[in-house]
């Protein structure tokens, strides 16, 4: 029996620690929040996955120590504006060479680093960690099906490709197909860039724009997502994947989408602001946003979708204006 640590207690990651736990692994679920805890280990359900009911068998903590003490795998699962603060915290407890999984999707602004590479950064400060084995869980992954084991096909990250196929075969159930991927900058990066995508394509149906409209800014929104993959070194191929286009499809098309609802109300007239406190969940294309922008202006990469979606939020540019900017601009090749 593997021991796993999940630290986080979001949708995503209750849905991944029951998923394990199924799978037979000794699972242990951390949070900040000890209300959490204690509803879920009383209820043995997370009030946002109202169709799941969590194994008898799964423990909980708020313990820090307790959590990276002796486990087989440690998957962090908060928020991306979280990575590096509970990364930082957890660093002193987690042994050399620990197998790590991440399963948040974003690009941290001030340094635009992925996800896992801010792991290893926080990591790498802490004297005695020579040793890094981090893989990126990423792809078309809604945690309301997963919770209820409806077929879900998903990528295993990490130039390292023994830590990727362990992680494979961790995760992988009957339900849950796991494919492996050296590209791992390529994997984030898709996970990260199409929630920026998704809030254009709710933004234009809060406009009443209809599947054309829809499916241009999905098929656009992976070139510019491409572009920026390629120039950053990742692999093409990457990009017309299940991290890729796949992840890009589900979340631009989902009722699970929190971004899609999100940008649905801006296009409605909402605030940013408005749109957040609406959903009522972390909207993670709002968090990804400006590092996508500094990542296209730093790479000299033309993404006038991302572009229109910050001006939109910034309230520069009216989103009932935003279909006339993106159609009006020069003519060229596809």
């Amino acid at each position: 029996m593997i021991k796993i640590g999940v630290l986080g207690a979001g949708t995503w990651g209750i849905a991944l620690a029951r998923l394990l736990a199924v799978n037979g692994h000794d699972v242990t679920v951390w949070s900040a929040l000890p209300d959490e805890l204690k509803n879920l280990r009383t209820t043995h359900r997370h009030p946002n996955l109202p169709g799941m009911i969590l194994p008898g068998e799964m423990h909980y903590t708020a313990d820090m120590e307790e959590i990276c003490t002796g486990r087989d795998l440690l998957v962090f699962a908060v928020p991306s504006v979280f990575v590096r603060s509970t990364v930082k915290k957890a660093a002193p407890f987690i042994p050399n060479g620990q197998l790590i999984v991440d399963v948040a999707k974003g690009i941290e602004e001030k340094t635009l680093m992925t996800m896992s590479e801010v792991i290893e950064d926080c990591l790498a400060a802490v004297p005695g960690h020579e040793q890094c084995r981090v893989v990126a869980l990423s792809g078309p992954t809604h945690a309301e099906e997963v919770a209820c084991d409806m077929p879900t096909l998903i990528v295993a990250s990490s130039p390292d490709e023994q830590a990727a196929k362990k992680v494979q075969k961790i995760f992988n159930s009957a339900n849950f197909r796991v494919y492996t991927n050296s590209d791992r900058r390529g994997v984030e990066l898709g996970g990260a860039v199409k929630n920026v995508v998704a809030l254009a394509v709710g933004i234009a149906m809060g406009l009443g724009y209809g599947d054309n409209a829809k499916a241009a800014l999905i098929t656009r929104g992976n070139a510019e997502l491409s572009r920026l993959g390629v120039a950053m070194g990742c692999r093409a191929e990457t990009f017309a994947g299940l991290s890729g286009m796949g992840d890009l499809i589900v979340t631009c098309t989902s009722l699970h989408s929190r971004n899609l609802h999100a940008g649905i109300l801006i296009g409605r007239g909402e605030s940013a602001d408005q749109a957040k406190k609406e959903v009522g969940q972390v909207v993670e294309g709002i968090n990804a946003l400006p590092a996508a922008r500094k990542l296209a202006k730093k790479y000299k990469v033309e993404m006038p979708i991302v572009n229109t979606v910050a001006e939109i939020l910034s309230g520069d540019l009216p989103a009932s204006n935003a279909l006339a900017a993106l159609m009006g601009r020069n003519l060229k090749r596809e």
